[in-house]
């Protein structure tokens, strides 16, 4: 039995669940999350729990079974807490600034680079070094802020450019002076 899947997922109040199909829709405070999950799984709503169960022991849906309920747990984490990653920018004349909706960065080039969020996505800067990105999918959110790291991802030398709050990165040593003798 999977590890993950063998666990019902648990529905907080103020959060329902509702199947049609393999289409789940999750509603919460924050909002409301449908997805199309795989035909094969089943999928049953009860008193305060989700729980998934699988048809046959085969590797395919041992894989599924895990994924499917880690995907609804994630729904309701999202309509009932909501997910928020933070970025960090780093590096002299680097920062970030919202303009009509939209993030304008500068960074080093020539020109700034503008980032549109896309819907359902909320980005705030609190300092024009601090970038936070919160939504209700933690898919979205993720990658909104991979995308806006990836615009200037951090260098291991001088550990300039945008990283995720708390990350550490593996700094290299610069040239070593070599003597030379004429």
């Amino acid at each position: 039995m999977s590890r993950v899947g063998k666990y019902p997922v648990p529905v907080p109040a103020g959060v329902t669940a509702e199947i049609r199909g393999s289409v789940i829709t999750v509603k919460g405070p924050k909002g409301e999350l449908t997805r199309t999950l795989h035909p094969d799984m089943m999928i049953e709503v009860g008193e305060g729990t989700v729980t998934v169960k699988r048809p046959s022991e085969s590797k395919m849906h041992k894989s599924l079974h895990g994924l499917t309920r880690t995907l609804i747990a994630n729904m309701v984490t999202g309509v009932s807490q909501g997910y928020e990653k933070k970025l960090e920018i780093e590096g002299v004349e680097y920062r970030a600034e919202l303009k009509g909706g939209a993030l304008m960065l500068s960074l080093g080039f020539a020109y700034p680079k503008r980032y549109e969020p896309r819907e359902g996505i909320t980005i705030t800067v609190t300092d024009p070094k601090k970038i936070s990105i919160a939504g209700i999918d933690k898919e979205k959110v993720g990658q909104t802020a991979a995308e806006i790291r990836s615009m200037r991802p951090p260098e291991p030398y001088k550990g300039k450019g945008i990283r995720y709050a708390g990350e550490q990165i593996k700094r290299k040593a610069g040239k070593a002076a070599v003597g030379t003798s004429f």
